[in-house]
C-alpha cells in the first residue's frame, strides 16, 4: 500500500491506483488545471467519501511501498482525466479492462 500526502493529511491507495492518479494528477497540473478529487471510503474503514481540491499551490507527495512502477493502464487513466472535467471531479474507480490498442490503417 502507498500514500497520497496532500497538504500534511495522508491518505491510503495501492500502488497500482496511486501510480494511476500520479500520472493523471500531474497531467492536470501541467494545466494549471485545478479540480477535485474524490473516492469512496472502504466500508471497513467506516464507509463515505473524501474529496480534495487539487491545485498547484497544494504540496502533493506519492508514496509507494513497492519498488516496482506499475504496468499503466491507458483505459483507466483516460477515465480519471474525463472525470476530472465534471462537477464532482476526477474519480477513483474500480481498474476497467484495458482495451486493445486500435491498429493503424495504412
Amino acid at each position: 500500500m502507498g500514500y497520497l500526502k496532500y497538504n500534511s493529511e495522508e491518505f491510503e491507495f495501492d500502488d497500482r491506483t496511486a501510480t494511476h492518479l500520479q500520472i493523471a494528477i500531474s497531467a492536470k497540473l501541467r494545466r494549471a488545471e485545478h479540480f477535485f478529487l474524490t473516492w469512496e471510503i472502504h466500508h471497513k474503514q467506516g464507509s463515505g467519501r473524501h474529496s480534495i481540491w487539487i491545485d498547484n499551490g497544494v504540496p502533493l507527495h506519492f508514496f509507494y511501498s513497492g519498488s516496482r512502477a506499475a504496468s499503466v493502464n491507458r483505459t483507466w487513466l483516460d477515465q480519471l482525466m474525463l472525470t476530472a472535467a465534471t462537477p464532482l471531479g476526477m474519480q477513483v474507480t474500480e481498474e476497467p479492462a484495458e482495451k486493445p490498442a486500435v491498429p493503424e490503417e495504412d
